[in-house]
């Protein structure tokens, strides 16, 4: 009697349903955003140059919105790596896009403390406002919905991170406003992380 589940060989392990990114335009960082990558990876000893690897991801999607097989090519170059390396860190990270996504991606914590707090209903307040569902965009491309684990303010929750900034204790009640308030003035209405708040008073 063996407790390893027997394996089945055949033509399926060599199946592969992997969907390769949409290739897109021809990619190029910007003069500045490959001036700021040289300047992150200078940090780093020449033969390590690859650990500037997310870095030079987050640069590509603020330039472009996500992240192409053209532009994973272009960073596979600038970096010193294979493009199947770059491939693998933007595929396991969620924070990564490799689709279009909208001009807001609303991140919504789902976590513990969140959802004691009501997170599930900031979620369903914001597919009521935004007539989207987790892991869509509106058809104006203003606001991509996203339910994300932890993002580290478990004792200021509901916390909604909308692209790279935080907004903390969000109400269902709220979340209309907070839409609107993007649509209108951009991330400035957003609260930040009270504890850069506290660091810069």
């Amino acid at each position: 009697m063996s407790f390893h589940p027997k394996v089945q060989y055949g033509p399926a392990l060599h199946e592969s349903k992997r969907a390769l990114p949409d290739a897109g335009e021809p990619f190029v960082l910007t003069p500045e955003n490959r001036a700021r990558l040289e300047e992150i990876a200078s940090h780093y000893p020449p033969e390590r140059r690859r650990s500037a690897l997310i870095p030079a991801l987050y640069l590509v999607q603020r330039q472009q919105g996500h992240i192409t097989a053209a532009a994973m090519r272009h960073v596979a170059e600038v970096i010193g790596c294979t493009p199947a390396e770059v491939e693998d860190v933007a595929s396991y990270y969620a924070m990564f896009f490799t689709r279009p996504v909208g001009k807001y991606v609303i991140h919504v914590c789902r976590t513990l403390s969140c959802a004691l707090l009501g997170a599930e209903r900031v979620t369903e307040a914001v597919t009521r406002a935004a007539g989207i569902k987790p892991g869509e965009t509106d058809r104006e491309g203003m606001f991509t919905l996203v339910e994300v684990e932890c993002l580290g303010a478990c004792d200021r929750g509901p916390v909604v991170m909308v692209n790279d900034t935080w907004h903390e204790c969000q109400t269902p009640e709220g979340v209309a406003a907070l839409l609107e308030g993007l649509h209108a003035r951009g991330e400035v209405v957003l609260s930040g992380c009270h504890l850069a708040t506290e660091d810069k008073a």
